[in-house]
């Protein structure tokens, strides 16, 4: 572990206090039913932990993203995995464009109520036929008086089927008719309003317990006094959340790898094969070995990137660079761990099989990969774009 202070340590102690309430088995169930894990959000927030990186003045700890990374590492850790996490992630950076670009009046009308679960918001940015160019987003918002009529579709939204908010952002201004494709898009955080709004659930490889969705826009009406910021401004308020998204993301991948190899040296202690446990062989100790050594090196990666933004210094680099180590290294612990569990690493009831396939989301999105070696060709090393 790094060399946290004594206030650092108590928070990591005292979420998995909490997390100890729902076990393995809680998760397997979940895993099972599908049914969203409401008795652990609101377990996290009547202890106030959903506000922990947001301002005190609106009921958060006002911490910063390296308390909130602590946080998330020790629910993956505990065994909830990308499921806990995904579960109380929106309130931790989904809004935070509210809390850095919103009017005094509209940080305390939307974010008590987020923090305590009064409130549950879900995040429409991704659409279905951009991908991860965000810029080039159709869903229209047109202004009409005192407030805007919107339509189009949003794809991938966790948490809509029990969501009653959502952090929207959508073109106010044709794309035609801007300098940039980044301008012209607008911020917007209102009532997700089903007479207007279908919501079709994707099923998915995992985090069962946490939707997935397609979202039709039909003439959703939103206030203006909803509008996040200035017009047109949006996709600059919405960059400021990505950085502490990928610090976060990056930080449960590392606790889900963790648990994953805390299982696997579990199993090759005490399973016994030709009078010796497997544990003991070099083929098994060596591949879960070396997933240690790259599961704590993007760990230095990750709490390097938190202390920098904390800092208000430029930490887009290591913030993606935590993301995909984090994620490789999530996934090659997985996967061994499954290997060192042979045939019962198939079978549910050692969890390491739901690990390996809660990792894979957060291999793939919210960037891939390769945009992230893109993203640091360009901007580390100065090479030509290449997209």
């Amino acid at each position: 572990m790094l060399n946290f202070n004594a206030e650092q340590q108590q928070i990591r102690e005292s979420v998995l206090k909490i997390c100890n309430r729902f076990d393995e088995h809680y998760w397997l169930a979940r895993d099972t039913d599908g049914v969203f894990p409401e008795d652990f959000c609101r377990a996290l927030a009547d202890d106030g932990w959903l506000g922990i990186a947001m301002p005190e003045e609106v009921g958060g700890s006002g911490y910063g993203i390296t308390e909130a990374a602590i946080m998330v590492q020790a629910i993956s850790e505990s065994g909830a995995a990308n499921s806990g996490v995904s579960a109380v992630s929106l309130p931790l950076f989904g809004v935070n464009p509210v809390a850095v670009f919103g009017t005094p009046e509209q940080k305390q009308r939307m974010l008590p109520p987020i923090l305590n679960r009064t409130d549950i918001a879900c995040f429409g940015v991704t659409e279905p036929n951009t991908g991860l160019d965000t810029t080039r987003l159709k869903t229209q918002a047109a202004r009409k008086g005192d407030y805007y009529e919107v339509h189009g579709q949003k794809i991938w939204t966790s948490t809509a089927q029990v969501a009653n908010k959502i952090m929207l952002i959508a073109r106010t201004t044709p794309e035609s008719s801007t300098k940039r494709p980044i301008d012209g898009l607008s911020l917007f955080f209102t009532d997700l309003d089903r007479n207007c709004v279908e919501i079709r659930k994707i099923e998915k490889m995992g985090r069962k317990c946490v939707d997935s969705n397609q979202v039709f826009i039909d003439g959703l009406k939103i206030p203006v006094e909803d509008r996040i910021g200035e017009e047109g401004k949006g996709f600059k308020y919405l960059l400021h959340g990505l950085n502490p998204e990928r610090i976060l993301i990056a930080a449960g991948l590392v606790g889900l790898g963790r648990i994953a190899l805390k299982r696997a040296c579990e199993y090759a202690k005490t399973r016994i094969v030709f009078d010796r446990p497997i544990g003991q062989n070099q083929g098994i100790q060596h591949p879960l070995a070396e997933c240690w050594t790259e599961l704590e090196a993007a760990n230095l990666v990750v709490f390097k990137a938190a202390t920098l933004y904390d800092q208000q210094q430029e930490c887009g680099a290591y913030a993606n660079a935590a993301k995909y180590l984090a994620a490789e290294a999530a996934f090659k612990t997985c996967t061994q761990a499954v290997m060192t569990h042979g045939g019962m690493g198939y079978a549910k009831e050692f969890h390491v099989e739901r690990y390996l396939r809660e990792c894979l989301i957060h291999r793939l999105a919210p960037i891939s990969p390769q945009l992230i070696m893109c993203f640091i060709a360009e901007k580390v090393l100065g090479l030509p774009k290449s997209y």
